[in-house]
């Protein structure tokens, strides 16, 4: 495999990034494949496109074999652009390799290589091996790698990518003081709220939410702000909701819980295999031990298992302010969305996180803020700001 810079590029293949941009573009198309990765490809032949396609779901088609459909005989001797090297490998679906070597494909330009031991590395040896030309356009690694962390992270790590969702008032309060909080945000934040659940594998809350909130943690696709040629692109996978999990140390969760009732799995996490007869729960529930620490749950062997058992590359974390405070203070969030609404709510308010006995500011937690938006119409909507938790190097 040769490994190229955009720099590096002759003349005669100056025009692949562009190639390749577009093939990350079809991949960002993809709400979730979960648990494959995103994946987009285009099809170029004496530098015409001529096919491209992307992995839309889990048990459909990937992105090479769409990109050859369309493409049809103009693919023989063509150069296919793929944001993840082709599998080598036989899963829901058949090797890409094994289709991109059939429909006579002359070269291959690859923007990452798989992480997943089942496929890294062997989709190009197959690919060479026939005499395929494969190229690496190291330059759009990041990119690709950007858009699937949660894959890249299960794979190399044993983890999932976490996003903690969190959202206050402009005085930092989550609700009144008698725990009304609906609804401290406006319907747009709420609509943004929604597609961060489409994008997630798992929805992760703890039993104080669920005896508190009764929430049914689904995806509703009719409020998520999309256009309908993306809602129509994504219909099987919003036809799938993410596995919601609960966090219940001493499996308190009642068997009547609207998150149990609602279409999709769940999953109960506690520290007891027997506190409660689980033929109590639906069939949709899953029971799980776990070791405990303090009075609650090893929030590492939750996530690890989440990967390992569950295959969930994103989690999404919508908890209160305890659960929430122990993920971060945990160093387990990878992401944290913050919507701030133009209101105060008073300092009998409840707060946005329950840290305690800080000393001094050099013992703060910091974060790096990587965007700020306004969610809304602008003077009545919201603010969401993504921020990353600082590290040490950074700090």
């Amino acid at each position: 495999m040769q490994v190229y810079s955009n720099s590096a590029l002759s003349a005669e293949i100056v025009d692949w990034p562009v190639h390749m941009r577009q093939a990350l573009a079809l991949a960002r198309t993809v709400i979730t494949a979960a648990p494959n990765p995103r994946v987009g490809c285009v099809i170029v032949k004496d530098r015409k496109l001529v096919g491209e396609g992307w992995h839309a779901a889990a048990g459909q088609a990937h992105a090479e074999v769409a990109a050859l459909r369309q493409a049809g005989a103009a693919a023989r001797a063509a150069t296919a652009f793929v944001t993840l090297e082709p599998c080598a490998h036989t899963g829901r679906t058949g090797p890409c390799v094994e289709a991109l070597l059939a429909a006579g494909i002359e070269r291959v330009v690859l923007a990452s290589i798989d992480p997943n031991p089942s496929v890294s590395g062997k989709g190009i040896t197959v690919l060479e091996a026939a005499g395929v030309q494969v190229y690496h356009l190291k330059d759009f690694e990041q990119d690709a790698m950007d858009l699937n962390r949660g894959y890249f992270r299960r794979h190399q790590q044993g983890l999932p990518y976490v996003r903690l969702k969190l959202a206050m008032s402009l005085d930092g309060r989550t609700a009144l003081a008698n725990g009304d909080s609906k609804w401290i945000t406006g319907p747009a934040a709420r609509a943004d709220g929604q597609l961060l659940r489409a994008h997630s594998c798992a929805i992760v809350t703890g039993i104080g939410t669920v005896l508190a909130d009764d929430p049914a943690l689904t995806v509703r696709s009719a409020e998520l702000a999309l256009s309908q040629s993306a809602l129509q692109a994504n219909a099987l996978a919003l036809s799938r909701q993410p596995l919601r999990v609960i966090l219940d140390s001493g499996r308190r969760t009642p068997p009547t819980a609207r998150i149990l009732r609602e279409q999709g799995s769940v999953v109960i996490f506690s520290t007891s295999s027997n506190t409660t007869d689980s033929s109590a729960y639906p069939g949709n529930v899953t029971l799980k031990a776990l070791p405990g620490a303090g009075s609650g749950l090893a929030l590492r062997s939750v996530l690890e298992s989440l990967a390992a058992d569950f295959e969930c590359n994103e989690i999404l974390v919508e908890a209160g302010a305890i659960l929430s405070t122990a993920f971060i203070e945990a160093g387990l969030v990878d992401e944290l969305l913050l919507y701030i609404a133009p209101k105060l709510l008073g300092k009998d308010g409840r707060a946005l996180v329950e840290f305690t006995g800080l000393q001094t500011l050099a013992d703060s937690i910091e974060f790096d803020i990587i965007d700020v938006a306004i969610v809304g119409e602008a003077g009545h909507g919201d603010i969401r700001v993504t921020l990353q938790p600082r590290t040490a190097a950074g700090a």
